[in-house]
C-alpha cells in the first residue's frame, strides 16, 4: 500500500479530566474519501480540528505530507495547511463580505497575485460549485445550501490536496443535501484529492465514502469498507446503523444526587 498522505499516531485530547479522544491511530490516502462516523459527541469534529491546525491535542502526533504540525514551527506548519482546505459546519462566511470577497480571502491573504487574476480564479471555483453569478449577492442573500457550496469555492481556493468536510449536509433538507454529497464526488473525481468528511449521515456515508472511520466514546471501534461495516457484529455498529436508542438504566440514587447533591443526602441522612 502507498504512503499515506496523513498519519495519526496515539492521539489522546482531553479537558480536564474528560477524555474527548483515546488512542487514535489512523492513515488516511492519497485520493480517498475517509467518512469519519459517529454519534454526536463522540470526538469526530475534534479530531477533524486537529487535523486541520485548528486545535492541538493532549498527546500524540498528526503526519501530513511528512511533517508532524504537533512538533513543527508555526510558520512550517501555515506551510503544509495552505495545501489543506476546510469547509465548516456553519458555513463559516464573513457577512459582511460579498461571496466573491469570501471566495477571495485565502487568496488576497496567501498569494500575491494580481487582483484581475483572483477575480478570474474566484468565478471558476464559484462556477464550478454551481454559484456562477452570484458574486456580489451577501451570504444572508443565499439559502443554507447555497452558503455551504460558497463555502466549498472558498475552501477550493487555494487548489488544495487536501479537504476536510465539517457535516457538509447538516441541516439541509434531504434534496439539497445529496446535491453536496454529488458536488464532492464530482469535485473529488476533477481534483483528485484526498477528502476527509465529519458526519451521522448514513446516506451520505454510503455515497460518497471509499472507507468509514467510526468513532464510539473517543475511540475507533472499526475502520474499513462500508461493505465490511454492514457486514460487521459488532454491537456498537450495528446499533448505529439500525438507528436504535440506548437501553435507558437508571440510578435511581445516582440520579438523585445529581439532581440536588450529594452533600444534601449526607447533611439530612
Amino acid at each position: 500500500m502507498s504512503t499515506p498522505i496523513i498519519s495519526i499516531r496515539n492521539l489522546h485530547t482531553a479537558y480536564g479530566r474528560r477524555e474527548i479522544l483515546k488512542n487514535i491511530n489512523l492513515d488516511i490516502y492519497d485520493d480517498e474519501t475517509l467518512v469519519i462516523l459517529g454519534r454526536s459527541g463522540c470526538g469526530k469534529t475534534t479530531l477533524l480540528r486537529h487535523l486541520a491546525g485548528l486545535q492541538m491535542p493532549t498527546q500524540g502526533e498528526i503526519i501530513i505530507k511528512g511533517v508532524d504540525l504537533v512538533r513543527v514551527r508555526e510558520d512550517e506548519k501555515n506551510a503544509v495547511l495552505k495545501k489543506v482546505g476546510m469547509l465548516f459546519q456553519g458555513a463559516a462566511l464573513f457577512n459582511s463580505m460579498t461571496i466573491a470577497d469570501n471566495v477571495a480571502l485565502p487568496l488576497v491573504e496567501h498569494t500575491r497575485l494580481e487582483m484581475s487574476t483572483i477575480k478570474i480564479m474566484t468565478r471558476m471555483k464559484l462556477d464550478l460549485v454551481g454559484l456562477s453569478g452570484f458574486d456580489d449577492f451577501m451570504p444572508a442573500q443565499l439559502s443554507g445550501g447555497m452558503k455551504k457550496r460558497a463555502a466549498l469555492a472558498r475552501a477550493l481556493a487555494m487548489d488544495p490536496e487536501i479537504l476536510f468536510c465539517d457535516e457538509p449536509s447538516a441541516g439541509l433538507d434531504p434534496i439539497v443535501a445529496v446535491g453536496i454529497d454529488h458536488l464532492i464526488l464530482k469535485l473529488k473525481k476533477a481534483f483528485r484529492m484526498t477528502i476527509v468528511v465529519v458526519t451521522h449521515e448514513l446516506a451520505s456515508v454510503f455515497l460518497i465514502a471509499d472507507r468509514i472511520a467510526l468513532l464510539h466514546e473517543g475511540e475507533v471501534i472499526f475502520l474499513g469498507s462500508k461493505e465490511a461495516m454492514q457486514e460487521s457484529s459488532d454491537a456498537r455498529i450495528q446499533q448505529f446503523l439500525h438507528r436504535k436508542p440506548d437501553e435507558e438504566v437508571i440510578d435511581r440514587e445516582k440520579h438523585l444526587k445529581a439532581l440536588i447533591g450529594e452533600g444534601y443526602l449526607i447533611d439530612h441522612a
